[in-house]
């Protein structure tokens, strides 16, 4: 008889004197921290280098905001456009595989079961055991099945062009929006720029940690890896800005 036990909300079951507990993978979590700390990365580095480079040119403060919330406009539209467009892409091949997966099984059923049966086999099944799963799976839903085993695709989530562009807009949003701030509160003020480049870095930082501690990652090396990427980022700017505003 199983008993179930809580601990710490963490839910286990007891059977036969072995306490098992539940797993949480976090590789289920990968793809919504990869658009969320992509949009938000993206966010704070492009309008911080945007806006660093436009002071840097020497352009007045009204000019500086301006550059600001353009950018914060434009990148939270080309983010939703690309997600949109990329994912679209992708649900289109997905949506292809699937009918077609859907064709074979219809006029060679017996071909795709032994297909199956393969796949299991490969995997450590024996013969007679990988038949029998991949009997009992294509009674279930063959087309899923195959789905999974052939294309590693989860019929039951596919990607969802949408959802991908409106996050990736929030997301960057989000992030443009320390930047932008600081900007707006501190453009009058000397130490504008290193302002923003500290600001920038120590979002930066906590950004890259959060990522990393929602997917279970190292959360120093994540931290300092987008740490040098826009240091690199807001540097180039700055150098292209001040080479143009003395050159024009």
């Amino acid at each position: 008889m199983s008993k179930i036990i809580t601990y710490g909300g963490i839910i286990t079951s007891k059977y036969m004197h072995q306490e098992y507990i539940s797993e949480d993978h976090r590789i289920n979590r990968s793809q919504w921290i990869r658009a969320a700390v992509l949009g938000a990365n993206d966010g704070i580095v492009s309008v911080a280098s945007v806006v660093i480079g436009v002071a840097a040119a020497g352009t007045g403060p009204s000019s500086v905001l301006v550059a600001g919330f353009a950018a914060t406009v434009a990148g939270a539209l080309s983010m939703a456009a690309g997600e949109y467009v990329s994912v679209s892409s992708q649900r289109d091949v997905e949506h292809a595989d699937l009918e077609r997966e859907k064709n074979e099984l219809e006029l060679y059923p017996e071909h795709e079961l032994e297909e199956l049966e393969n796949i299991y086999t490969s995997r450590g099944l024996s013969p007679t055991l990988a038949k029998k799963v991949a009997v009992a799976m294509h009674d279930h839903d063959a087309l899923s099945a195959h789905a999974r085993e052939e294309l590693g695709i989860n019929v039951d989530g596919l990607a969802n062009p949408w959802q991908a562009a409106i996050s990736s807009a929030i997301a960057f949003t989000a992030g443009a929006l320390i930047p932008l701030l600081v900007g707006i509160f501190m453009v009058k003020s000397s130490s504008y720029n290193f302002m923003i480049v500290g600001s920038t870095l120590v979002a930066l930082a906590i950004l890259g940690s959060v990522g990393a501690s929602l997917g279970g990652a190292p959360k120093i090396r994540a931290s300092v890896r987008v740490l040098i990427g826009g240091s690199v980022a807001m540097a180039l700017t700055y150098a292209i800005g001040l080479l143009v505003g003395t050159h024009l």
